[in-house]
């Protein structure tokens, strides 16, 4: 076995990219996730998807955080372009941490580590959506001194809606 790249190694807490040994991991985590979001029907992933996705088409990828060497959250993001700074960005699409392993800094040192990788790639930004009513999370946020951005909606089409507009194409 080679040896593990981190982007952090200390006091037994690491962090590196996710192989794809971790993808059944990454699904636990997931499912973790939208539990706590009271969206667990809406898990419709899989391994094999999850593992095509971010590893042979490479449309997403994870950063594991391990506390001895065992899983305790993930960070996965993906690129997005702003055309106003004409430059990249990262949105992170899932930032967790097991319950058990919350309250420790492990979350913030998570965050740090993917807003360092967007330095370093250049990015102009790195942002994320969070639930109303998550003020756990909220709290984490400003913490870090992240801006909200009330201005914006977010809005998405999925399944039928998006069929039915796609076949207007």
């Amino acid at each position: 076995m080679s040896m593990m790249e981190y982007l952090y190694n200390k006091d037994g807490y690491t962090i590196r990219f996710a192989t794809r040994a971790d993808v059944p991991a990454v699904l636990g985590f997931i499912c973790e996730l939208a539990d706590y979001e009271h969206m667990s029907e809406c898990v419709v992933t899989d391994v094999p998807t999850l593992e095509a996705s971010l590893f042979d088409r490479n449309k997403a990828e994870v950063l594991m955080a391990e506390l001895e060497g065992k899983p305790i959250g993930y960070a996965l993001f993906f690129h997005s372009f702003s055309t106003f700074l004409g430059r990249e960005g990262i949105y992170l699409e899932d930032l967790y941490i097991t319950p058990t392993a919350r309250g420790k800094g492990y979350g913030k040192r998570l965050l740090a580590n993917l807003a360092k990788l967007a330095v370093e790639r250049r990015c102009g930004r790195l942002e994320w959506a969070c639930l109303d009513w998550n003020k756990p999370s909220i709290d984490f946020y400003l913490s870090l001194d992240a801006e909200p951005q009330s201005e914006w909606t977010t809005y998405r089409l999925t399944g039928d809606t998006l069929t039915a507009l796609a076949s207007k194409a």
